[in-house]
């Protein structure tokens, strides 16, 4: 099962490599544009700087609109056997399909219902699907009269036909699974601190799935946030009462107890999470280590400055579930400890520095307690950093950097030229038991994986004298090991075979 998971987290990394920059032009552009953050700092009110501000907080907002369709494609992209243009083309349709049909029952049999948003559980079930199909039908040959719609054709038919199905069926599944977080929120908002904890685990947990969205609005904006009188007016939802006590100049004390649905996020984003990417690339070989630095600095930075945390999140969810649930844990742990210190921090949409700064330093250490922050963090960096590096180690967690298909010899395979790579591939099919022989070519970091009809052919002498560093049987194939060339060589092979990759 772990072997599966981390295949679709190798899937997913071609999306996520965007979300670092999208996060940062949200994060930066949506924090300073909001009519609340504004009116507290009226520096801002430039229409040129609100303009730049506001196309960046469009630019990121955009792509994190549309993560879903995103993870599905990439999902589509990274698990297809050849043709993945195709494969995600079909893949967009079918995400498409089956929202569409969901909208469709919805207006037909519960037109004043809630609507139903199926994240990254209906993307990824879209993904698999379409993949299956993909991986059956790419080579289907129709009967003559249909024969212009066989072959890669065919792939997005089917799949938009199967997504109807998915759709009517999670019509059908997911308004109760919906229904219960909805009426967790009564309990949250009368359980005091431990219902903040639960308040932080429920949201962070459904996070995964891009479902929180179901959870903090309730709060945020509705009576279950707290009811307070502001200024002579009565103000429903922890947002809005922060927001209204910001703008009133004759508050004193500390911020509204609605703060706890905010406050807990700030150790966890500016602290938490960069321990856990620390942690992730201290265990990388040295050797690899500076290959990947580039990758996990920019996703702590996102998390640190912005509070967008998926770009980081990503990197362990699908490889290891459970340690996400462990992450889920500290951060509504997180919640209830700033509750409990009363740690008065309001924000616009995440749990950034940037919010943080805003919101919780310029306003005084009077209104927010925003100097146990720093404290609170320290503590948390370290738990996620010693925790994580544990976790990883112990069972041999396969994070970015630590699968042994991933190699950072690039430089060596760009000095090869193309004609040597050419020769060498023609080598490789020869000892591959001649174009007759092979099924299929692909490749991931380092290993050139071939499927084989006859595993004796294949001359792994040969192989490795032409450079092969390991050759690893498998059912159906073998794995041969050539570090960074290995993508170079099968696209060779591919073309050389006339192969439609």
């Amino acid at each position: 099962m772990f072997k599966h998971l981390q295949k679709l987290g190798k899937a997913f990394m071609l999306p996520i490599a965007i979300l670092p920059a999208a996060g940062l032009l949200l994060g930066i552009g949506g924090a300073l544009s909001t009519p609340a953050t504004v009116d507290a700092y009226p520096i801002l009110n430039q229409a040129w700087l609100q303009a730049i501000l506001q196309i960046m907080s469009a630019a990121g907002n955009i792509v994190f609109g549309n993560l879903m369709l995103l993870l599905c494609v990439g999902l589509c992209v990274g698990l297809a056997k050849r043709d993945k243009g195709t494969a995600a083309l079909a893949g967009v349709v079918g995400y498409l399909v089956m929202n569409a049909t969901i909208a469709v029952m919805l207006s037909i049999f519960n037109p004043d219902g809630n609507a139903i948003d199926t994240g990254a559980i209906g993307a990824i079930a879209v993904g698999c699907v379409t993949v299956y199909l993909h991986n059956r039908y790419h080579n289907i040959q129709l009967p003559q009269v249909l024969g212009f719609f066989g072959g890669s054709r065919f792939v997005p038919i089917v799949t938009s036909f199967a997504s109807i199905f998915i759709g009517m069926i999670f019509f059908l599944i997911w308004p109760p699974f919906q229904n219960m977080l909805i009426s967790c929120g009564g309990y949250i908002a009368s359980a005091g601190a431990i219902g903040t904890f639960f308040y932080g685990f429920l949201m962070r947990l459904c996070g995964a799935v891009g479902l929180h969205h179901m959870i903090y609005p309730m709060f945020w904006y509705t009576e279950l946030g707290g009811i307070e009188t502001v200024a002579g007016v009565e103000v429903a939802g922890a947002q809005k009462i922060f927001f209204a006590q910001l703008a009133d100049a004759t508050h004193t004390g500390l911020f509204t107890e609605g703060t706890r649905f905010f406050a807990g996020r700030f150790a966890t984003m500016m602290f938490g999470l960069p321990g856990s990417a620390l942690a992730m690339y201290h265990c990388i070989d040295k050797s690899k280590r500076k290959a990947f630095g580039g990758l996990f600095f920019g996703v702590a930075a996102t998390s640190f400055l912005t509070g967008i945390t998926e770009p980081l999140e990503f990197m362990f969810l699908f490889v290891c579930p459970p340690l996400y649930v462990f992450h889920a844990f500290l951060d509504g742990v997180s919640f209830f400890v700033a509750d409990v210190l009363n740690i008065s921090i309001g924000n616009t949409f995440s749990g950034g520095f940037i919010d943080f700064f805003l919101f919780g330093v310029l306003q005084g250490n009077e209104h927010t307690n925003w100097i146990l922050v720093p404290v609170v963090g320290a503590i948390w960096f370290a738990l996620y950093y010693f925790s994580f590096r544990f976790f990883i180690t112990k069972f041999n967690i396969m994070t970015p950097g630590r699968d042994a298909d991933e190699d950072v010899d690039t430089a060596k395979a760009g000095m090869v030229s193309k004609d040597s790579l050419r020769l060498d591939a023609v080598k490789i099919i020869s000892a591959l038991g001649e174009p007759e022989n092979i099924e299929d070519v692909d490749a991931c970091i380092t290993r050139l994986r071939v499927s084989v009809k006859d595993q004796t052919k294949v001359n792994q002498a040969r192989l490795k004298e032409i450079g092969a560093t390991g050759i690893f049987e498998v059912k159906g194939g073998i794995q041969a090991v050539y570090g960074a060339k290995a993508i170079l060589y099968k696209n060779i092979i591919n073309e050389l075979l006339n192969v439609d990759d």
